[in-house]
């Protein structure tokens, strides 16, 4: 294994470590769960009603973050930015998600941690659901013209994986066919799908499918293909990274026996505690293994819990996946983008750590760079603050501003405790709408302080003019920059209009 010196982490090997040691790099597991809201765990929320005892006991050995963001309420662009270390309205895609027959979004000349570990001597693997893309050939027949047969083009291999497996949207979006690194492993021979009619927590699009591609096993196979893997790399010298992005639980909501009817509310809770117990698989395999003590694991989720989860029936039982947070997944509220975040290494991390620092999912770029001593560059991890700081106790790794993205393309500015949305409504799912907000004449900016509104029910942009004028103009200057983080100006994938239409500052 490549050893790292002392010299490069100071910081943080002096944490648990005279100056003089040396620290072998750590194996990187990156875990991240889909529309998982901060309310649906017991480390970030004590109110939590489903019972994740694995996510539990990793907090318990490793650092709770309770105020992590992703940078965007929806999958693709959040992905982006995790993977980039870049606000993801940044580049082309400007609102929304990708679809399954998508191309990809990330081009090879994009720095990405794939590029960043494989450059440090990482065997880097991404098994799961990928959602950014992936260059389909379109010579064939039928749906969307493609052809399985052929290779696929510009996926997870251009983004710095060495290998990847997995399928290309969410859950719920066709087609269902399994990629290995460039190839299907099966050629669709007939379309399937399931109607909200049918089953409301178990649907998904009709689409063409794979014999070997099972929906409801696809979960417990991905974790099966990484505990493979994770054995694999254990007769190996050199560390690895696995970036494993769950489809769960996000539509189609399909928990299998036993754990269909166990959390005794609803199929959402069950799958919650399904993917909880897969980790306690992973955290199992590792140990058997012998790569516990020195593999740093991250565990997440990509935006805030769907309204597919059925909030008024979990409300019923006392249950908040929002953890008390306004709205929901691509709101630009709390809920929206608020998400757990969780940290494990042994080796390095302190059990039982709380962080109160203000850290986004970009931040993981610059984390993977100090752990390697690598520098970044002008043009990558431009919204990027290393978390390795948090991990050896400190109140703040640098970041005092958060800008949040929601998925109609709204804008959020953060400084402390003060948050400007850059919208009269929501700007995603939840109520008011942004057409209803504005008919019913509600201001065109929301202005709140967190520390006193939690639920962000008071809006102040009317009476703090001063502080609304310095939000903006803190807005303006890191989108012009093309960075939050220090360095040199650099250019933006296109023209960024943050403003709403209409509204002009005075």
């Amino acid at each position: 294994m490549k050893i790292l010196s002392i010299l490069i982490l100071l910081p943080l090997g002096s944490f648990l470590w005279g100056a003089a040691q040396e620290i072998p790099m750590p194996n990187i597991i990156f875990v991240l769960a889909d529309d998982l809201g901060i309310g649906d765990v017991s480390p970030t929320s004590k109110d939590c009603k489903i019972k994740t005892p694995n996510l539990q006991k990793m907090a318990d050995e490793g650092m709770t973050f309770h105020d992590a963001h992703t940078s965007s309420s929806v999958c693709t662009p959040t992905r982006y930015g995790l993977l980039t270390g870049r606000y993801n309205w940044r580049s082309r895609l400007a609102r929304s998600v990708l679809s399954g027959n998508s191309d990809h979004l990330i081009p090879a000349n994009r720095a990405t941690v794939g590029h960043l570990l494989k450059k440090a001597g990482y065997h880097t693997q991404m098994i799961g659901k990928w959602h950014l893309g992936w260059d389909w050939d379109r010579s064939g027949k039928g749906w969307n013209n493609i052809n399985y047969e052929k290779p696929v083009k510009n996926g997870p291999d251009i983004n710095g994986f060495v290998n990847y497996y997995g399928h290309c949207g969410s859950l719920d979006m066709p087609p269902y066919v399994w990629v290995d690194t460039g190839r299907a492993t099966a050629i669709p021979q007939r379309e399937e799908g399931v109607s909200k009619q049918e089953d409301r927590y178990g649907w998904y699009r009709k689409g063409p499918i794979a014999p070997d591609f099972e929906i409801d096993q696809v979960l417990p196979h991905l974790f099966d293909k990484s505990i493979s893997y994770l054995k694999e790399r254990a007769k190996e010298n050199n560390p690895f990274f696995l970036y494993l992005p769950l489809p769960a639980p996000h539509t189609p909501i399909v928990p299998v026996p036993p754990f269909n009817g166990m959390s005794k509310m609803n199929p959402y809770a069950d799958f919650v505690m399904q993917v909880d117990h897969h980790m306690g698989e992973l955290f199992q395999a590792l140990q058997n293994a012998g790569l516990d003590e020195n593999t740093l694991v991250f565990f997440t989720s990509d935006n805030g819990c769907s309204p597919e989860a059925n909030f008024p029936e979990l409300e019923k039982f006392g249950h908040d996946p929002s953890g008390g947070y306004r709205g929901h997944k691509a709101d630009i509220y709390e809920g929206g983008h608020r998400v757990p975040l969780l940290a494990r290494w042994p080796k390095m991390i302190k059990g039982g750590q709380q962080s109160d620092a203000i850290v986004c999912l970009t931040d993981f770029y610059s984390t993977v760079a100090e752990i390697t001593g690598q520098k970044n560059q002008d043009q990558a991890g431009e919204d990027s603050y290393s978390l390795v700081p948090l991990f050896n106790g400190k109140l703040s790794n640098g970041r005092s501003t958060l800008i949040s993205h929601s998925i109609d393309g709204s804008f959020a500015i953060r400084k402390g405790n003060w948050k400007l949305c850059l919208s009269a409504g929501s700007a995603g799912w939840s109520q008011p709408k942004e057409p209803e907000a504005k008919q019913k004449g509600l201001p065109p900016l929301q202005l709140y302080n967190l520390s006193q509104d939690k639920g962000e029910k008071n809006n102040l942009f009317l009476k703090k003019p001063n502080q609304v004028k310095e939000l903006l103009e803190l807005l303006e200057k890191q989108v012009s920059q093309g960075r939050c983080t220090p360095g040199n100006p650099v250019p933006n994938d296109r023209k960024i209009d943050y403003l709403p239409k209409g509204y002009k500052p005075s």
